[in-house]
């Protein structure tokens, strides 16, 4: 079989092709022994249970609310204001050479947060970032402190 024979055949596809026999009689005669069979609902039979359910899931979406800001707030406490984190900015100069690009990243973050933090002082995102350079910078001198 060539391209042209299944170009012929794809052509020959796009056709309307009639079914063989119709077959909405045998749909709408299934729908009413369906309709017939079955007991009628009355109306607002599942109302109860659905308010239950969303009483449920608005409890429940509730306390996963109280807890994941319990759980930020114990893992993220509150960093010390703005300003006097602008006060507190000494450079650290590791004599270990492996600590030392790390400390050179996290002193230029801290200065470009510090600077952030004066255009807009009360930026409580600005202020996450700057708490947790300065927590690892703490870290960072803890490990050089053990390091030796």
């Amino acid at each position: 079989m060539n391209e042209f024979e299944w170009r012929r055949q794809l052509r020959d596809l796009r056709q309307p092709l009639a079914p063989r026999r119709d077959l909405w009689t045998s749909i709408d005669a299934l729908l009413e022994d369906a309709e017939r069979t079955q007991e009628p609902v009355p109306p607002h039979s599942h109302e109860p249970r659905r308010r239950q359910l969303l009483a449920a899931a608005g409890l429940a979406a509730s306390l996963l609310l109280a807890a994941g800001i319990g759980w930020r707030a114990w893992q993220h406490p509150t960093a010390a204001p703005a300003t006097e984190r602008l006060q507190a900015g000494a450079h650290w100069k590791p004599a270990d050479p492996r600590f030392a690009g790390a400390a050179i990243e996290l002193d230029a973050a801290r200065m470009e947060l510090q600077l952030a933090l004066q255009q807009a002082p009360d930026s409580p995102a600005l202020q996450r970032l700057l708490g947790r350079t300065e927590q690892q910078q703490t870290q960072l001198r803890q490990l050089g402190r053990q390091a030796g």
